[in-house]
């Protein structure tokens, strides 16, 4: 049990690592509203795994989000924002094959964005076939990091205008949040289809302000927009 919490352990049996995240806003997009930008009401997994990437990632190794605590309680706001219907290829840009007219290409969309949001992620760290270390010394290494505020880039609240703060994890008490969330992201799998990644989701409850992640989520396809079966 870890403040009051009961969490799922490792194979070794070793608790989560936690970090602690905030920022002044944040948009976890639902993936069901294509048009419109709307925020889940609190932070995704994926996003967490975004978070503690860009402190501290290796090619051998990968996190697994176990829960997810709401230090403070939901508050909204609405912005428009300007966004491109345009994207060059990575390798395009890279050789500056091709330039993206952002002006010709600029769409204007809503998004219902959160304000003031903080956030501790408790993550499992798992290895890959080919790691050559202990999982204790990836697991040292993330809060060494964590302690002296070292990333690989600036982290982000789901879209990269909203910067993150991120520290060790101190006592601030969670916030009074209880909600069905609905259908989220669990993970996103690479080990298919070439462009084609598996998916896996669940369904969201926030209870007394935590986000319980299963250890395994429901391999599903989003839609194909005018395709009925």
């Amino acid at each position: 049990m870890v403040n009051g919490l009961t969490l799922r352990r490792s194979p070794e049996g070793d608790l989560p690592v936690v970090v602690q995240v905030g920022g002044e806003a944040a948009l976890f997009s639902r993936p069901e509203l294509k048009v419109e930008r709307v925020s889940y009401p609190v932070m995704t997994p994926s996003a967490a795994v975004g978070v503690l990437e860009s402190i501290f990632w290796k090619p051998e190794m990968r996190y697994q989000i176990v829960a997810i605590e709401v230090l403070k309680p939901v508050k909204q706001f609405t912005v428009r924002r300007n966004e491109t219907s345009d994207v060059a290829p990575l390798s395009e840009a890279i050789k500056g094959i091709r330039r993206v007219d952002t002006a010709a290409h600029r769409d204007q969309r809503n998004a219902v964005c959160l304000r003031d949001v903080a956030y501790r992620i408790h993550a499992h760290i798992g290895l890959a076939a080919h790691a050559d270390k202990p999982v204790a010394a990836y697991r040292d290494q993330l809060r060494r990091r964590v302690r002296k505020g070292a990333c690989f880039q600036r982290p982000y609240l789901g879209t990269r205008e909203f910067s993150a703060d991120f520290g060790w994890p101190d006592d601030t008490p969670r916030a009074d949040v209880n909600e069905e969330i609905g259908i989220m992201l669990h993970s996103i799998h690479r080990d298919g289809r070439p462009g084609q990644p598996r998916m896996e989701w669940f369904a969201a409850r926030v209870v007394a302000g935590v986000l319980y992640v299963p250890e395994h989520g429901m391999e599903l396809a989003l839609p194909v927009e005018g395709v009925v079966t």
